[in-house]
């Protein structure tokens, strides 16, 4: 357990190009072509990781400055999955977390319930928060571990049901992304999808960052889209001319580098996924599989980035109107993307439901990570990382229906939420899956519609 620890302290920039590394060769891929791609793997996240900081160093203060400078009253901390993962890891359920995950996934795969083979294993951090998250509140070792399996079993058939979206929005073939909350909040895309396609007028709205690009010429390019917003949260933020000029120099910047970046670890991880689905196919002949990877691989779509930006302020504004909330987005508004990057899919790039759907998924999100903040301090004290800060929490995790559900089953402190939560998500879930199993998630000859 030391070794795997040990391991898990490197961080995904070094963690999974080691993991991809021992990959390739399992895979007969040779000692150069598996390290060529396990370092390229590490330099698209520490690439991916500059991206992030970039964003967190210059949008996050801007954000707590705007909050500060127009009272808005928000006295909880979001940490982001920056803070929340090393809780996780360093919990008691951390790192028998892996073992528990992959076998979970082996059971699936043989008994034919899963068709993703998951070889992300930095983000099975989600599912063992999950089950520390339920050891804190119950102090039960093996409540803990079935919130593990729960949650790692749920996400295997996330990436099954969202595999079409994968291949036919995002252009990556035979890939899944299973892990993390741009899946778990998909399911409320789709039934918004649905309900948007029934109102007439309604459904023809369509706009997306290539449309407005067509129409505006030069002024409509990411580029100029991303520096545009970070003038605007610069000006609210009561920034200096100069200190306005240079966040919208550097909110430009990010939608150009971060899907370059992304492309890194595309060409990493991709000669791992082919040869994984080769053998895969050799050993059960006539079974399709996806190889599970990282949701980071979304981050290079043009809509998941400009959708990013847009929700940073939309993400703060909902913070405010929202009654009764204490919790101010801050270390996951970095990150944002990742939270509506499978809804952008759904809506098949329309940013116009994107707004929509995102508005709800960060709603319920903020929503939840308020009736968190108490255990997920809890966890934090635990970790020994909660330094000076009276309470902290996190939109990733921390505000996960996943999550929430599991944990109000063994507590029942929060009995109206997790019943209307709990319903729509349930709701959710079940719809997601009857459409899957009729094809109705982005079947192939829907593909260009997004353009």
């Amino acid at each position: 357990m030391s070794v795997i620890q040990y391991i898990l302290d490197l961080g995904p920039t070094v963690m999974l190009p080691l993991v991809i590394f021992v990959i390739g060769l399992i895979l007969k891929q040779g000692f150069g072509k598996s390290l060529r791609s396990g370092i390229i793997v590490g330099v698209g996240f520490v690439g991916v990781n500059l991206v992030i900081s970039l964003l967190t160093d210059n949008l996050g203060p801007a954000a707590h400055d705007m909050a500060e400078r127009f009272n808005l009253g928000l006295s909880v901390v979001d940490v982001g999955w920056p803070g929340s993962s090393p809780m996780a890891w360093s919990s008691v359920i951390g790192t028998i977390a892996i073992p528990v995950a992959i076998l979970v996934n082996i059971v699936m795969l043989f008994t034919k319930m899963t068709r993703v083979v998951n070889v992300d294993v930095w983000n099975i951090w989600h599912m063992a928060f999950t089950g520390a998250i339920l050891y804190a509140v119950t102090n039960s070792f093996w409540i803990g571990i079935v919130g593990v399996i729960i949650h790692a079993a749920f996400a295997y058939k996330l990436g099954d049901w969202f595999a079409p979206i994968t291949k036919n929005h995002f252009g990556l073939e035979g890939i899944a992304i299973p892990h993390g909350s741009g899946p778990w909040s998909a399911p409320f895309a789709v039934v918004i999808d649905s309900i948007i396609e029934r109102i007439p007028k309604v459904k023809k709205i369509n706009f997306n960052s290539n449309k407005i690009e067509e129409k505006l010429g030069p002024i409509g390019e990411p580029v100029i889209i991303g520096a545009f917003l970070g003038l605007i949260i610069g000006l609210l933020a009561g920034y200096s001319v100069s200190d306005v000029l240079q966040l919208a120099i550097k909110m430009g910047a990010v939608m150009v580098l971060m899907p370059t970046v992304v492309k890194f670890i595309m060409e990493g991880l991709m000669p791992i996924a082919d040869s994984a689905r080769e053998i895969l196919d050799k050993r059960f002949q006539g079974k399709d599989f996806y190889i599970g990877l990282d949701p980071a691989l979304l981050l290079g779509n043009s809509q998941v980035v400009a959708a990013s930006l847009l929700f940073v302020p939309l993400t703060l504004v909902i913070a405010v109107l929202l009654p009764g909330n204490k919790v101010l987005p801050f270390g996951d508004l970095a990150t944002i993307g990742f939270f509506v990057s499978m809804a952008v899919g759904v809506h098949k790039g329309n940013l116009f439901r994107t707004l929509i759907s995102g508005i709800f998924i960060m709603s319920i999100t903020i929503w939840i990570a308020n009736m968190t903040i108490g255990v997920h301090t809890k966890l934090a004290k635990q970790a020994g990382s909660l330094g000076d800060k009276g309470q902290v929490i996190s939109l990733d995790q921390g505000g996960s229906p996943i999550t929430f559900v599991l944990r109000e089953l063994v507590s029942f402190d929060h009995l109206i939420p997790l019943i209307i939560i709990g319903g729509l998500y349930v709701f959710s879930v079940i719809f997601t899956y009857i459409k899957f199993k009729r094809g109705r998630i982005y079947p192939d000859s829907e593909i260009g519609d997004e353009s």
